[in-house]
């Protein structure tokens, strides 16, 4: 009974010790239209859910766009335009070559069968306003990009 009630008591120290408080990720997927991804179009994410009153509004953290892509999509690699807000309400403007393919033509991204997922990492250290939109559009020199299914931020701290 005594080795019962110490291992009941030691199971349930080390669940709690488990349930450390960690430090929140944030991050927000966007589907892509499947007839594809128009130039004029930006895809606008908001990093933090508005309605929690537990959001950190400003968070020094890496920030990541990663993309799901097909067989379909044509090209070896996408330029972004990524815009988003720091500290200060400074507005910073970064602009993304992501390599999707070798020079083989095989995919870089992670994945089987017909997608893919690519994830690069846009800042390895910035003050963000989460409360603020991310926007991202394309800005290849085709009007409609084909083959990209979603497109994603995160931001790890």
């Amino acid at each position: 009974m005594r080795s019962l009630l110490f291992c009941i008591a030691s199971f349930v120290i080390l669940f709690l010790a488990g349930c450390e408080g960690g430090q929140r990720d944030y991050s927000r997927w966007a589907n892509i239209s499947p007839e594809g991804w128009v130039y004029a179009d930006t895809v606008s994410l908001l990093p933090a859910d508005t309605s929690l009153l537990d959001n950190d509004s400003l968070v020094n953290a890496a920030l990541k766009v990663a993309l799901r892509h097909s067989n379909a999509y044509r090209y070896s690699n996408i330029w972004l335009e990524l815009t988003y807000h720091t500290a200060n309400n400074r507005l910073v403007r970064d602009t993304l070559d992501i390599r999707l393919a070798d020079v083989y033509g095989r995919w870089l991204g992670s994945g089987f069968g017909a997608s893919y997922q690519r994830e690069v990492t846009v800042s390895p250290q910035t003050v963000i306003d989460l409360t603020r939109h991310v926007d991202v559009r394309h800005i290849m020199r085709v009007d409609t990009l084909q083959g990209i299914e979603q497109l994603g931020i995160e931001i790890v701290r």
